[in-house]
């Protein structure tokens, strides 16, 4: 079954609000390991800009997958056809998708 842009969309963002959630905390409780020491106001902000980013790359991640999935179920035959489907009920394209490849 095919997922559609919208519902990739409401994917990416549930995903990524709640690892706004996730980053958030661990800025929180890891940098100062590390010597940083942000603002509550300083990670929210940081959190932010990488959810942004995160955002986005999983929005055209998702949308490159459903793409290649579409190209690898695609039928050889139909494959020139790009996007359009064959009506395979006129005698011809019934013939050439079941004519052998060569």
């Amino acid at each position: 079954m095919r997922q559609t842009r919208g519902w990739s969309l409401l994917e990416a963002v549930t995903n990524v609000l709640v690892g706004y959630g996730v980053a958030v905390s661990t800025q929180i409780l890891v940098f100062p390991l590390f010597g940083l020491h942000a603002t509550l106001q300083e990670n929210l902000l940081l959190g932010l800009v990488f959810t942004v980013v995160s955002l986005a790359r999983s929005y055209v991640l998702r949308r490159a997958f459903e793409g290649l999935r579409d190209r690898r179920q695609t039928p050889p035959v139909f494959a020139s056809l790009g996007r359009q489907e064959a009506d395979v009920t006129k005698p011809a394209a019934r013939a050439a998708a079941v004519a052998p490849h060569a």
